[in-house]
């Protein structure tokens, strides 16, 4: 945690109210999100009990099961949500523009720019905490491979169209929230607790009415008081007046409501079973339809308060202007959407249970780029997150009280200019070391000369080194002049590409290659009409 965070969290205590973390909101938020609430049973993380799920904020879907232990009325729930989650999914596949891609030429191996079609747009789902994006990656780990019966008839327990769809899908969510700065798969609790400073611990954060209660106490309440109101307060039936969803339920619901009317379910379920004749059916019916009628409602009266307390967060969200860099990382989500698009429309397998040596040193390559990117893209886009990068000697920001043209010493010698700035921070500058400052939207590198003793404290002489043009001269505005106010920093603004890893043919054999045979590939499921978007 920043010297800054610790600051914003004591005085989060000290004012009983949660301090700004961020000036601009770092991360996209879609104008039609789908906003998902999961609920589960408590000691059985694979068996959902309901959700409330939808884009329209006074609309939403409620999807209850009856009885979690069932698995026909599990796979009716995953049938349900694919009713919902897929056709949000398939109104942005179709919408393209036109972009360009860097490929190899596979005659000249060269990398050569090819006109490719993009995602205008790419869909986002939004749950209220962490808990709920381990749950979408389980959903998907576990339905992802089902067969249906038109796939093969003889499966013992088929799964609905579509359903091995949604969990290609929801996978594909699920490993895009692990890299940083990708808005696909949100959790609200994270990206509030991003961007406020509450008094409270980051576990404790998770809990999203507490959150709230920091970030917008009631009228004449601290933080504190209505966070815990927001965790503890329970009504005269001792019920949670703020259930958590998160997506575990509360003991007490489960043991006081949800018990016996899951009981009272299976009674009547096995009693219409038992019926004999058409009249004592019908009877029997309305019994089983008044209780799965009853654990609807207790589905809805847990998960309601959640989803409105996710669409207050999106409010909340935006009111804060976006970051000028949120829109580059968005791009990159869509091609990660257009991508896999791709992949289930061409009939390619579901993706493995296991990656490879290769892949798996790829997307962890890749999450460590990313993860330097934005925390770059997010102290340029933010003065208060600069603010701590200069409080830990990572940046500084100053005045430029001299400008001294010079030149290099080459048969063509190039401008390089010797700047001076005065500054009170203290960066962590070594002998020639590099800092960069944004000019136009790229990285200006200039070297650490040396410290000049001034009327007024220390001067950093830095040497400009690059981004001034190709002439003699430097072009205009490439150089800082006297007066200007600046700030560097002494991290790279775009992460360096790491070295090319080897192709699975040459991978070696203690990472999986050869010598010896190659596993053989999982079979792919037959392409069904379902299959395709």
């Amino acid at each position: 945690m920043s010297l800054i965070a610790t600051l914003a969290r004591l005085e989060a205590v000290s004012t009983g109210r949660a301090q700004p973390a961020a000036t601009v909101r770092h991360r996209h938020l879609s104008t039609r999100p789908l906003v998902f609430v999961p609920l589960i049973t408590a000691g059985e993380a694979g068996a959902p009990l309901g959700a409330l799920v939808g884009t329209d904020r006074d609309a939403p879907r409620l999807l209850a099961v009856p009885q979690p232990r069932d698995r026909d009325l599990r796979f009716a729930f995953l049938a349900e949500l694919a009713d919902v989650v897929l056709p949000y999914i398939d109104g942005f596949a179709d919408v393209v523009e036109p972009a360009e891609r860097s490929e190899t030429d596979p005659e000249t191996g060269k990398r050569v720019k090819v006109e490719v079609e993009l995602c205008a747009d790419a869909p986002q789902l939004i749950v209220p905490s962490r808990a709920g994006i381990d749950l979408v990656r389980l959903l998907g780990r576990s339905t992802r491979f089902r067969r249906t019966a038109e796939q093969d008839p003889e499966t013992p327990f088929p799964a609905p169209p579509r359903v091995p769809l949604l969990g290609r899908w929801l996978t594909h969510f699920g490993e895009r929230a692990r890299v940083p700065g990708s808005s696909l798969l949100l959790a609200m609790t994270d990206v509030l607790g991003r961007h406020w400073a509450t008094g409270q611990s980051s576990l404790e954060d998770q809990h999203l009415g507490a959150l709230l209660a920091w970030i917008a106490p009631p009228e004449g309440r601290s933080g504190a008081e209505a966070a815990q109101e927001a965790e503890l307060a329970r009504d005269a039936a001792g019920q949670l007046l703020c259930p958590p969803a998160g997506p575990a339920t509360d003991p007490a619901f489960d043991n006081r409501l949800l018990a016996p009317a899951i009981e009272r379910y299976d009674r009547a379920r096995t009693a219409l079973a038992a019926a004999e004749d058409g009249l004592e059916a019908d009877d029997r019916l309305g019994a089983l339809t008044a209780a799965e009628r009853e654990i609807r409602a207790l589905v809805a009266s847990r998960t309601r308060p959640t989803w409105d307390a996710v669409w207050q967060g999106l409010d909340l969200l935006r009111e804060l202007p976006e970051g000028s860099r949120v829109e580059e990382r968005w791009t990159r989500d869509r091609w990660s959407f257009t991508g896999h698009r791709d992949r289930v429309a061409s009939g390619e397998p579901p993706q493995p249970r296991r990656d490879d040596a290769v892949t798996a040193a790829n997307k962890l390559a890749t999450r460590e780029r990313e993860q330097s990117r934005l925390e770059a893209q997010e102290a340029l886009d933010d003065p208060l997150v600069m603010a701590a990068r200069r409080l830990s000697g990572e940046a500084f920001a100053g005045e430029v009280v001299d400008v001294v043209m010079a030149y290099s010493e080459s048969k063509r010698p190039s401008p390089r200019p010797l700047v001076t700035v005065r500054t009170d921070d203290g960066p962590h500058l070594g002998e020639r070391a590099r800092a960069y400052r944004s000019l136009g939207g790229k990285p200006q590198t200039v070297e650490f000369v040396g410290y000049e003793d001034g009327p007024e404290g220390g001067l950093l002489v830095l040497r400009v080194l690059d981004r001034m043009g190709r002439g003699k001269e430097p072009e205009p505005g490439s150089v800082p002049e006297k007066g200007d106010r600046l700030c560097f920093t002494l991290f790279e603004h775009e992460p360096r590409g790491g070295a090319k890893l080897p192709d699975p043919e040459e991978t070696p054999w203690t990472h999986g290659g050869p010598p010896g045979e190659e596993p053989a590939p999982e079979p792919a499921d037959q392409v069904t009409e379902e299959d395709i978007l």
